[in-house]
């Protein structure tokens, strides 16, 4: 467990980008445009993903990572994990009554919002371990840091695609529609 610590936070990166690309496939492939919730997910997502990015640059810049940057970084998923948790929890309420169809297309039969939600818990359950371990973690990263690397250019991409993503569907509005149809910057009003 000692040498994996600075994998545990790559392998973190790792999958929320993925549930991030997931989330753009089904935004872009079954042209669902995401809801402001949606999008306040998304950023809580981020947010999860930049405590162990911390942790990955910090090992990229020395051998040694440092207990108070394991702290921090942990702590920042953890944030990002509750602020996750309120949205999709919100949004579940907001369609849980019997009858309601839900907002978008269920993936094997539960809603974006209800996987996000699964997330986040993975989130809170991945980053507590890791801050409950703390004291058997002895940080030593890998000697092969060409990984880190990879994983925080992926970070960086999935980010920028979010913000891109994001101004098209919002255009100059301060505000998004509770239901989008359309890229209010490409279409109009």
């Amino acid at each position: 467990m000692r040498k994996f610590l600075y994998l545990y936070a790559q392998f973190e990166i790792f999958a929320i980008c993925g549930v991030l690309i997931g989330g753009f496939w089904v935004q872009f492939g079954s042209s669902e445009y995401p809801c402001p919730l949606c999008i306040v997910q998304r950023m809580a997502m981020i947010l999860c993903a930049l405590g162990p990015a911390l942790i990955v640059m910090h090992g990229l810049r020395s051998r040694d990572i440092e207990f108070a940057t394991i702290l921090t970084g942990y702590g920042m998923s953890i944030l990002g994990a509750v602020v996750g948790l309120a949205a999709s929890s919100r949004q579940v309420l907001l369609h849980i009554l019997p009858g309601e169809e839900g907002y978008g297309s269920p993936i094997m039969g539960l809603h974006l919002y209800t996987w996000a939600l699964i997330v986040f818990v993975f989130v809170l359950l991945f980053s507590g371990s890791r801050l409950l371990l703390f004291h058997s973690i002895t940080p030593q990263p890998t000697k092969n840091r060409w990984t880190g690397r990879a994983v925080i250019v992926l970070f960086g991409i999935v980010i920028t695609a979010n913000i891109v993503s994001v101004f098209f569907e919002a255009g100059l509005h301060a505000f998004l529609p509770d239901n989008p149809t359309s890229y209010r910057l490409i279409d109009g009003p």
